[in-house]
């Protein structure tokens, strides 16, 4: 290739050196200029109330009614948002007995923060016992809506590593409780 054998050509390890440099030069001197009218937001309703956003309650500072017997109990999803339109971030959990094998059933949970942050989170709705025989596959929360696809079985003799019934539901505040309704087959198979 013509040029080949030129020095400039050939980085050497202080060309890098100098490259790091001057690019960290460069984002450190963005980060020090702001416009004049930048500043940190916090939700609307926080904002109104003159209080900053508080942090999603922590589904590992709580004790779920699940007897799990010598295995742990596994948080195996979560998922934060505003349930009920109150400008506070509850915590949707999903929780489920460590299991090496086979599909344990599934507990879905919501849990709000009280006024006093040092207090550990309560659960404040149980949206699945764990006695439906029921196991979470997906959960997604969208608009205050809470979405999920449920797996299980139909009758005894089907292997618990193999759940042959799929169901996706949905679960909104309305009138001052989670009310739940099913959702079409396409609907339930996404989410986290």
């Amino acid at each position: 290739m013509a040029g080949q054998d030129l020095l400039h050509t050939q980085p050497r390890p202080m060309h890098w050196l100098a490259t790091a440099t001057a690019i960290s030069a460069v984002v450190a001197a963005a980060s020090l200029l702001q416009p004049p009218d930048a500043k940190a937001t916090t939700s609307p309703a926080a904002a109104a109330a003159g209080q900053h956003a508080a942090a999603a309650p922590d589904p590992d500072k709580v004790t779920f009614p699940v007897d799990c017997g010598p295995n742990r109990l596994d948080v195996v999803k979560k998922a934060p948002g505003d349930l009920d339109g109150d400008g506070t971030t509850e915590t949707v959990a999903v929780v489920r007995c460590h299991s090496g094998t086979g599909t344990p059933p599934s507990g879905v949970y919501v849990l709000a923060q009280p006024s006093d942050a040092e207090a550990a989170p309560r659960i404040v709705a149980t949206l699945l016992a764990p006695a439906r025989q029921r196991s979470v596959q997906t959960l997604t929360i969208k608009d205050g809506a809470i979405s999920a696809a449920l797996l299980g079985y139909s009758t005894l003799d089907v292997p618990r590593c193999c759940p042959d019934v799929h169901k996706g539901v949905k679960w909104q505040w309305k009138g001052g409780k989670f009310v739940q309704s099913e959702l079409p087959a396409a609907m339930g198979t996404r989410g986290v």
